[in-house]
């Protein structure tokens, strides 16, 4: 089903248990954005997670899963919609605000005002208007359709997992390539981080914890271990599928799309039948 900010796949009845998230790949930059930029659009690359929606279109069959259209810079879908950043948003004021998360103070809030070594991206600030049609129309259309996929599961399979498909900066040559992260064991049981684990780990990956990305908004929103939905960031290495000179597709996404069909499958396990989870 085809929303201008995002595209949703996987059929309404859903298949299987798991749906898929891929909320900062977005390369659909309005005119709006790139108008009141004070750097080269190239400065926004940094925000991306660039081309990982090509793993997961490697990996999908018939899951549920959302695709954003609408890029990091425009609205982070990953961030809560209380952090506003008043430098960047005329709409707020650094007093109606609640404690600036981390993210927000270091520049990274719902509208990012920094990426990587750029500096201040924006020439002016955003009236608070526009950032507010940019939640109606981006963020909060997109969480509900996530909330609903998560639902769908639940209902028919008696547990659902999100998988929120992200990638990073290479950490070095013996650190992890993937970061799993699960808030702590807030947003996700111990078994189902295990599975993906372990299936990660049989295809050859090194994984990590948590450490250094643990989860955004996304998991914090919607991750209920309690209730049976679960969540669960996936950081990859974007080497793993990226040619480092050009930070365009690389032959690697097929194999990099091969292993995260194997992590799907192993979040799949933790559902019972369909028929049993229906009793």
């Amino acid at each position: 089903m085809p929303h201008y900010s995002f595209d949703r796949f996987g059929p309404d009845v859903p298949n299987s248990p798991v749906v898929l998230s891929v909320p900062h790949a977005g390369r659909d930059y309005p005119v709006e954005l790139l108008d009141a930029l004070r750097v080269p659009p190239r400065a926004l690359l940094p925000l991306e997670d660039r081309h990982v929606d090509a793993v997961a279109l490697a990996a999908h069959r018939d899951e549920a899963m959302l695709v954003a259209r609408r890029p990091r810079a425009w609205i982070d879908l990953n961030r809560s919609e209380r952090e506003r950043d008043p430098a960047v948003d005329d709409g707020v004021s650094p007093a109606a605000l609640p404690a600036a998360s981390n993210k927000l103070r270091s520049g990274l809030g719902l509208v990012p005002r920094r990426a990587g070594p750029a500096g201040d991206l924006w020439q002016r600030r955003f009236s608070g208007p526009a950032i507010e049609r940019r939640i109606e129309a981006d963020h909060r259309p997109y969480h509900a359709a996530l909330a609903q996929a998560l639902e769908a599961a639940r209902a028919r399979f008696g547990v659902a997992v999100l998988l929120d498909i992200h990638s990073m900066p290479t950490l070095g040559s013996e650190r992890a390539q993937l970061v799993l992260g699960d808030r702590f064991g807030r947003a996700a049981s111990g078994t189902v981080v295990a599975l993906i684990e372990a299936a990660a780990r049989r295809e050859g990956l090194r994984v990590a914890r948590n450490t250094p990305y643990a989860g955004g908004h996304i998991l914090e929103r919607h991750g209920d271990p309690v209730s049976g939905i679960h969540a669960v960031q996936l950081e990859f290495d974007r080497l793993l599928y990226l040619d480092p000179l050009t930070m365009e597709p690389s032959p690697s996404v097929a194999r990099l799309g091969a292993v995260l069909r194997a992590i799907i499958d192993a979040a799949a396990e933790i559902a019972p039948p369909p028929a049993l989870a229906a009793e």
